[in-house]
């Protein structure tokens, strides 16, 4: 799934906006942040347009993990 978020910002401040799309439509969510990019250079108050992804079907979990005593990974260096 991705999400769009921007922000409006006028006379009365800031305020921020989200919209969904499916998995299945990146295409549709690049063309919506286009538009919201045309509309910041017409002069519109668009600001902080920006795109994020999860896939609903990922293996592990997002971040970091901790590592338990028996870890030892290292760099190899030739």
């Amino acid at each position: 799934m991705y999400m769009v978020y921007w922000t409006i910002a006028d006379a009365a401040g800031s305020t921020p906006h989200a919209q969904a799309f499916g998995t299945d439509a990146m295409v549709d969510a690049m063309r919506f942040m286009e538009d919201l990019r045309r509309r910041q250079r017409e002069g519109e108050g668009v600001r902080f347009v920006t795109m994020c992804s999860e896939h609903p079907d990922v293996v592990g979990h997002p971040g970091v993990d901790v590592t338990g005593p028996d870890y030892n990974w290292k760099k190899r260096r030739r």
